[in-house]
């Protein structure tokens, strides 16, 4: 149960009363406040599940050893009605459903990455899943955060993802928001007053040999991450205030559009 002040470091809030909280912004919130608060708004009040996160989640549970129950559905893949009972019985129970197969591979991710000697170190001694709320002393917003795993010195969060190689896992994190994510569990840490050195992200593989990489953000991404979050939280703050969630731009106005630089070059571009 989140307390009606829930300031502090918890390691008892269940994840789906976590997500659910209306009192707080996460940075998966403010990276969609970015992009448009109607677009937030709407997110908020109409979460969704895909397949995807079943997989990521599943991940979690058995590389760090908390989360939802997996539950294993025999079956080859969703297009089947019986299958797709299946699994929205299991996660009408709580449960994270998963194919026979993607069963096997989260299996045989937890394997290897437990033979990767740096993320077994930064594993070694801390809290899985410890959530977290600190206003933000230059806009009062409440701000949450779930740290996949609360350790001193380091914290840490792990992916799964399509390349761990740095050049890919680098667009990566530029593209979903990793920086930000970043910035706001380190400051939302600072804030609690819990010490700490770093923070990592282990990133893993979804395909055999599953590989695994350790990688730290340097300090100008962490810099752009934390100046998007800050426009994120004012932009919270305002649209709560005036109880208005706009789109994209002004819906009194009509903006002018400029085709992208390579659409001025490329003369086979435009689909026929």
């Amino acid at each position: 149960m989140i307390p009606d002040d829930p300031t502090g470091f918890h390691a008892d809030i269940d994840e789906a009363e976590y997500h659910a909280h209306k009192g707080s912004l996460s940075v998966t919130g403010a990276k969609a406040l970015l992009k448009a608060p109607a677009l937030f708004k709407h997110q908020q009040e109409n979460p969704v599940f895909k397949d995807v996160f079943d997989h990521g989640s599943a991940a979690h549970k058995l590389v760090l050893g908390v989360g939802a129950p997996i539950e294993v559905i025999d079956a080859d893949d969703w297009r089947t009605k019986a299958a797709k009972e299946a699994r929205d019985e299991a996660r009408a129970k709580g449960a994270i459903p998963l194919l026979t197969n993607d069963y096997t591979r989260v299996i045989q991710m937890a394997d290897a990455l437990s033979e990767h000697q740096r993320a077994m170190e930064l594993l070694s001694a801390g809290t899985p899943e410890v959530s977290a709320f600190a206003a933000d002393e230059a806009t009062g917003v409440m701000r949450r955060c779930r740290f996949d795993w609360f350790g001193s010195p380091e914290l840490v969060d792990y992916k799964s993802a399509v390349s761990a190689q740095e050049a890919a896992f680098a667009a990566a994190a530029a593209r979903f928001g990793y920086h930000q994510q970043d910035a706001w569990y380190t400051d939302v840490a600072h804030d609690l007053g819990h010490a700490f050195d770093g923070f990592s992200f282990i990133v893993q593989e979804k395909e055999a040999p599953y590989l695994v990489e350790v990688y730290r953000l340097d300090n100008d991404s962490r810099r752009r991450g934390r100046e998007l979050n800050e426009l994120a939280l004012q932009r919270f703050r305002d649209c709560v205030a005036a109880n208005s969630w706009p789109g994209y731009g002004r819906p009194d106005e009509t903006r002018t559009l400029r085709l992208p630089k390579w659409a001025f070059f490329d003369d086979q571009a435009v689909i026929a």
